[in-house]
């Protein structure tokens, strides 16, 4: 009892010096789960809306919730955006990578789909770009197919632009991506990355990944992704 007086005691002048000095308080900053850009039925047949209400609402939302936890053991993280913090990854625990890479991964994820005929082609741009590095269309997506259909276990497959400025597709493990600054990881800014977890599609599809992603394409919202590809040009 004593000891819990003498703590809110000193807590509490604590506080008056701070304000005395002009200094609040630390405000701990929360990271917040963004809303999906359309309803949750909106992408069917592709993905159910049951998946993805599971998928949005507890799957990502666990990221987010996991991630401010994080915050007071490491304060840092309430001065880092969102985006920022990938590039940092490596200062800390495991739990805030996880999170983390959840967090940014599932965000950019819903951005990057759109209902069936409202996501637009390729913009001339980027199709050079395409051209340039994968020889067609055509041709990215067998080779991104092939990197989402060989992730072992769960995972995310990407295209990425690198600091070069050419294209590539890579894969990685759990909730990493290719903006961390991890070793084994190829480096690029993504403009669009594929959730391979289980969770992503199995009510839907069980075990038959490939299915999920050869149908996946029709949903991808390229007007986001040529978005995407004009900021870095």
């Amino acid at each position: 009892m004593v000891f819990r007086f003498l703590s809110r005691s000193l807590l509490a002048c604590l506080s008056a010096l701070l304000l005395l000095l002009g200094t609040a308080l630390p405000a701990w900053a929360d990271f917040a789960l963004p809303p999906l850009p359309y309803a949750a039925e909106a992408l069917e047949p592709v993905i159910d809306a049951t998946t993805m209400s599971i998928h949005h609402d507890r799957h990502h939302g666990a990221y987010v919730a996991n991630l401010n936890a994080q915050i007071r053991a490491n304060p840092a993280l309430a001065r880092l955006s969102l985006e920022a913090l990938q590039g940092q990854i490596s200062r800390f625990p495991m739990a805030v990578r996880n999170n983390g890479g959840g967090h940014w991964n599932h965000s950019q994820f819903w951005a990057v789909m759109a209902p069936e005929g409202q996501g637009g082609e390729p913009s001339a741009a980027l199709l050079a770009a395409i051209n340039r590095g994968f020889g067609s269309l055509e041709d990215l997506q067998t080779q991104f197919n092939q990197a989402a259909t060989g992730r072992f276990g769960s995972g995310w497959a990407w295209l990425i632009r690198k600091r070069d400025g050419s294209l590539a597709i890579t894969s990685t493990p759990n909730q990493d991506n290719p903006l961390m600054d991890l070793p084994g990881i190829e480096r690029g800014t993504p403009l669009f990355g594929l959730d391979v977890w289980e969770h992503a599609y199995y009510l839907k599809y069980q075990n038959r990944r490939p299915d999920y992603i050869k149908a996946w394409w029709s949903l991808l919202n390229w007007n986001e992704v040529n978005r995407r590809y004009a900021a870095l040009s």
